[in-house]
């Protein structure tokens, strides 16, 4: 019998082929077990930002001691941006950054970039903001000189994390264990998909 387009292909086992639309659906939905490991990287590389802004606002113990809590009048931003971690030809840069609007704004995109991640909800914004942040906290610490900060020249955490960002933000990863499909079926995110 000839295989004509009414007649599906017949493969090893006499599996009938499966419709381009399903092939594409399995693509992009990919496996049970691979979208449950994206949903765990996410909450993780939520958890990071997240728990920073937490740790510098009340002063947790862990980077940030509680007289240096941001509620306490501690400098977030600004503590890094004028300390010694900032190395390098952009050093003076970054430190004309050290502001309280500075602060303000670091730990509003901690706080924004922590929650959206872990909730799986805007995740495009979160993943250009928080690579933005990380690309500048990645050239103030400057890697590309042996220093005791630098462990690598060119990939580091920072880099690690902006990537982690792009990849959860692609793979549609707030849609597993997060908000991200209800998100992108409110009205609001259908007329402004910047918005996903």
């Amino acid at each position: 019998m000839a295989i004509t387009a009414s007649h599906p292909r017949v493969f090893a086992g006499d599996r009938p082929a499966r419709s381009r639309e399903a092939v594409a659906q399995s693509a992009v939905a990919g496996t049970t077990t691979s979208r449950r490991t994206l949903a765990v990287l996410r909450l993780a590389t939520g958890f990071i930002f997240l728990w920073a802004f937490l740790d510098k606002t009340f002063g947790l113990g862990f980077s940030t001691p509680v007289e240096r809590a941001w509620l306490n009048g501690g400098t977030p931003a600004q503590g890094f941006l004028k300390g010694d971690a900032v190395t390098g030809p952009l050093k003076g840069f970054f430190a004309s950054l050290a502001t309280p609007l500075t602060d303000v704004l670091f730990m509003l995109g901690m706080l924004g970039i922590g929650l959206a991640v872990m909730l799986g909800i805007g995740m495009r914004v979160a993943a250009v903001a928080g690579s933005a942040m990380m690309l500048l906290m990645y050239l103030a610490e400057w890697p590309f000189i042996a220093n005791a900060a630098s462990t690598n020249p060119v990939v580091d955490y920072h880099i690690i994390y902006a990537l982690a960002l792009i990849v959860l933000a692609a793979t549609a990863a707030g849609d597993t264990w997060g908000l991200g499909a209800w998100w992108k079926s409110l009205p609001i995110v259908q007329k402004q998909r910047w918005l996903v």
